[in-house]
């Protein structure tokens, strides 16, 4: 059996031939019972069945590479020394190499067949019938001896570095990659995780690849917004700017980027890149995208270590079988010098090639080691979770409960309301709980905007008196509020200051829990900081989509969240993508941190419908 030869080998018991069987599945065992007539191939079969367990498990569980030792060393320029060692093929065989080998390179299997100076050395199981011993049954075939004990061992053999098969990896729903351009002659591709975790770091890949012999420069521009990922700047969105990069052929140039998953939970968020904003040259010609980029991302409340042992868990046996198996294991690469007569051995190296197999039973000797390369007080692994000051405390304030509300009230007038008449709303939850509440009232309507040309949400609050020469479709009133600090609620009263035709009054009211004590604290430390939208105020068409980012003025960047302050006034994501109702009007949106929600600004989307020639 050559090198590069990965089929079964075949051996003879009572001249049978019994195949050594790479498939490990289905599992079958004996069955006894009284009077059963056992031959050679039932303890066989009993064999076969335990084997088969075991190594079904050691691929499972430990996968393949070397638990130990089986370091390998230069003894002169044509010699090595292979360390004794126990390793794990990719059919989950044990190799045991029981002692040191010394070798010449020109004795070792393959070594007549390589055709360059970069090999790698290797170890396969092997099998070895031993011990002869005089059969009856063979006597009457004309043979007359068996071998009466298999060897377990090894083999070593030397093979082209450019033909050793790859790392055989199953595919899984952990990366996804996604186009952002192609044409005939390069293609740029972003990867990164599916799934992100909640506050943690999330690392992005940039892979620009070349498809033709085409030897131009490679230049891009673009802007990728990450509604739910915080960029290095700390503001959701990328500045991605290559120039003339030289893309070899066979080597595609990857870039790394990284970004911090926000703390709140995103199930549908994407990453956005506009194709009016990304311009790409190719030598001297200008190429453009032909449609807006979108890849979807998912950050999830979960720890790193619960996605990947998720997303290595679903991997099913079918796909695992699939990818593939190498019945041998890599050792070393060497690099050799050919002189007339023969090789020499120019350099040894281990890394990249070999694998280890994580042992449970090396946990703790891992974790003492692990400890030198850990600061005290700071998270073992790159990428984990930032850890609280030795206070035991976060930076900034954390709300724990809700400290606004709003909503919208209406009072019932009855028909033909006159000046002087007291009206009261029934008794109203803000949902802030006991405690201290302030709450304010005020006039809401819709009436023309000029400046947006379209119908606007407005509302008053204090005295309608001070706007009467704008004449708005209100009843004016005086208003007050009581508020039930030990029940949670409050009742609005108005009284009319004009007769009035409507029948009912609508009111805005915003609930706000007054803090005291440390929460009073904490609420000093907002003053100065503030947020407003990038883009305020926006003109979308039906069903169009728009991403609200913001500024940070006199604080650093935090997780935002995004809601709609009125029903059926379009849909938004968690991270800020707004998508524009089927009806024409003006929608309000409101944008606060999510750990300190008294700092907020609202955003306006102005929905109408487009004329053919507006862009």
């Amino acid at each position: 059996m050559g090198p590069g030869n990965t089929s079964a080998p075949r051996r003879t018991i009572n001249g049978v031939f019994a195949l050594e069987n790479n498939q490990l599945l289905p599992f079958e065992r004996n069955r006894y019972y009284v009077g059963k007539l056992l031959t050679s191939a039932d303890f066989l079969a009993e064999q076969v069945y335990m084997n088969q367990k075991r190594h079904f498990l050691n691929k499972m569980m430990y996968g393949d590479g070397v638990v130990c030792g089986l370091g390998v060393y230069n003894l002169d320029d044509m010699s090595i020394m292979v360390e004794s060692g126990v390793g794990i093929d990719g059919l989950g065989r044990e190799i045991v190499v029981e002692s040191a080998v010394m070798k010449k390179l020109s004795a070792i299997d393959g070594f007549e067949s390589l055709e360059s100076g970069k090999a790698v050395l290797c170890l396969r199981y092997q099998e070895k019938d031993v011990h002869p011993v005089y059969a009856v049954r063979s006597q009457e075939l004309g043979e007359g001896y068996e071998c009466n004990r298999i060897r377990e061992g090894y083999q070593l053999f030397l093979q082209d570095a450019a033909l050793l098969p790859p790392v055989p990896t199953p595919e899984s729903e952990f990366l996804a990659t996604s186009l952002l351009y192609m044409d005939g002659d390069f293609t740029v591709e972003l990867s990164l995780p599916a799934t992100a975790s909640c506050g943690h770091p999330v690392r992005m890949m940039l892979t620009i690849s070349r498809r033709s012999q085409v030897e131009a420069l490679f230049s891009l521009d673009t802007v990728l917004q990450t509604p739910a990922l915080l960029g290095p700047n700390g503001e959701h969105e990328l500045h991605i700017k290559l120039e003339e990069l030289h893309i070899p052929a066979d080597a595609p140039v990857q870039m790394e980027y990284w970004f911090t998953a926000q703390s709140q939970l995103a199930p549908d968020s994407v990453l956005i890149a506009g194709a009016e904003s990304t311009h790409i040259r190719v030598g001297e010609s200008d190429r453009t995208l032909s449609e807006n980029f979108m890849m979807k991302l998912v950050v999830e409340d979960t720890a790193p270590a619960d996605l990947i042992a998720r997303a290595i868990g679903s991997i099913s046996l079918e796909t695992r079988e699939l990818a593939g198996t190498r019945d041998f294991i890599p050792l070393a690469a060497f690099t050799l010098q050919q002189t007339k007569n023969a090789y020499l051995i120019d350099r040894i190296c281990e890394q990249g090639v070999k694998r280890y197999v994580h042992l449970p039973a090396s946990a703790d000797l891992r974790a003492a080691y692990s400890a030198w390369f850990t600061t005290p007080g700071r998270p073992s692994l790159p990428g984990s979770a930032p850890q609280p000051d030795e206070g035991g405390h976060e930076e900034g304030p954390r709300y724990q409960d809700p400290v606004y509300a709003s909503g919208v009230c209406e009072i019932p007038l009855g028909s033909g309301a006159r000046r002087g008449q007291l009206f009261r709303s029934d008794e109203i939850l803000h949902g802030l709980g006991k405690g201290n509440v302030f709450v304010q009232v005020g006039f809401e309507y819709l009436d023309d905007d000029p400046k947006l040309g379209a119908m606007a949400k407005h509302t008053i609050y204090g005295d309608p008196q001070f706007f009467a020469d704008e004449e708005p479709p209100i009843s004016f009133a005086d208003t007050a509020v009581k508020v039930m600090n030990d029940r949670g609620s409050f009742v609005v009263a108005v009284q009319l200051t004009r007769d009035t035709a409507q029948t009912l009054i609508a009111l805005r009211w915003v609930a706000i829990r007054l803090p005291v004590g440390e929460e009073q604290t904490k609420l000093q430390r907002l003053g100065g900081k503030s947020i407003a939208a990038v883009q305020p105020t926006v003109v979308l068409a039906a069903r169009e989509s728009h991403y609200f980012n913001v500024k940070f003025k006199n604080m650093e960047p935090c997780t935002l969240t995004y809601e709609l302050t009125e029903r059926d006034s379009g849909e938004i994501t968690s991270d800020g993508i707004y998508t524009a109702p089927a009806k024409e009007g003006v929608y309000e949106i409101r944008i606060s941190c999510a750990d300190a929600p008294l700092i907020s600004t609202y955003a306006y989307a102005v929905v109408k419908k487009r004329d053919v020639d507006e862009p």
